[in-house]
């Protein structure tokens, strides 16, 4: 089975926890590699030639999480990494997460993401994850790898239309 691929973003070590959890859950429950690269660790861009799925924090500044402070900061690296030639044309959709406590804020920045590149919003969970997060989260992620791939390879072309 193919590989699933990740590009993500950890400031604080929730993120890069749970995507060493989610990648444990499917080697050994589904019996499938993963590769992923952190661009916070890893900041040089490379051209991603795969599909992948993305996960992105919200770290916004300021604002009381009703209804003003939804400017990224720290995070906006990794839409750089999905600008640089095209990447976000590979990605099948992104995942956000963060602190409920922050209201409207919570995974903005991932809902954000989606609506600016053109790829779907997935789902999100809160800070390191929950044991009931992996298995719902890896299925979500097959799901749209595979609609994409199928999309892809019925059409010939990218199915975010860009």
């Amino acid at each position: 089975m193919e590989p699933v691929n990740i590009l993500y973003i950890s400031l604080s070590g929730n993120t890069k926890y749970f995507i060493g959890k989610l990648t444990k859950y499917f080697e050994e429950e589904r019996h499938i590699q993963v590769n992923s690269i952190n661009v916070k660790e890893h900041p040089e861009f490379t051209t991603l030639d795969q599909p992948f799925v993305a996960f992105l924090p919200a770290f916004l500044k300021g604002g009381n999480g009703i209804n003003n402070g939804y400017t990224e900061i720290l995070t906006t690296i990794l839409g750089d990494y999905l600008e640089h030639e095209d990447n976000y044309r590979r990605c099948y959709g992104i995942i956000g997460s963060g602190n409920r406590n922050f209201n409207k804020q919570f995974a903005l920045t991932a809902k954000q993401y989606a609506e600016r590149f053109g790829f779907p919003y997935i789902t999100d969970f809160e800070l390191r994850g929950t044991a009931h997060d992996f298995p719902r989260i890896a299925d979500a992620i097959l799901t749209y790898r595979d609609q994409f791939s199928s999309q892809t390879t019925n059409k010939g072309v990218v199915p975010n239309g860009n």
